[in-house]
């Protein structure tokens, strides 16, 4: 797989991470709490799998053999600092939606 082909799916995966996460925010919101737990899980697994892509880049550039940073690159790598934060408030979002005092109070 090229580099070109990697950053794309990095970008795709940090975007679907991203969309999870806030799909999982609306499923708590609507006290849908087994759905927001399920979208939380596929957004933590398309998490794992940028990481592993992103490593796989790094790797390549600390052997020597990696290609100088494209604004593709930056944008992959923007896209994915901005899941991984979406992902991070979701989770403490979500909590407080579970929470008992919010629960009764809704």
């Amino acid at each position: 797989m090229s580099d070109e082909q990697v950053i794309m799916q990095l970008i795709s995966q940090g975007g679907s991470a991203r969309s999870n996460s806030i799909e999982a925010i609306r499923k708590a919101r609507e006290r849908d709490l087994k759905a927001s737990e399920l979208l939380m899980q596929k957004a933590h697994d398309d998490l794992v799998k940028a990481h592993n892509l992103q490593t796989k880049l790094l790797q390549k550039e600390v052997n020597g053999q990696g290609e100088a940073p494209t604004l593709l690159m930056v944008h992959a790598q923007d896209h994915l600092m901005n899941a991984m934060t979406v992902n991070d408030l979701a989770k403490e979002i979500i909590a407080i939606l579970s929470s008992k005092e919010i629960k009764d109070d809704l």
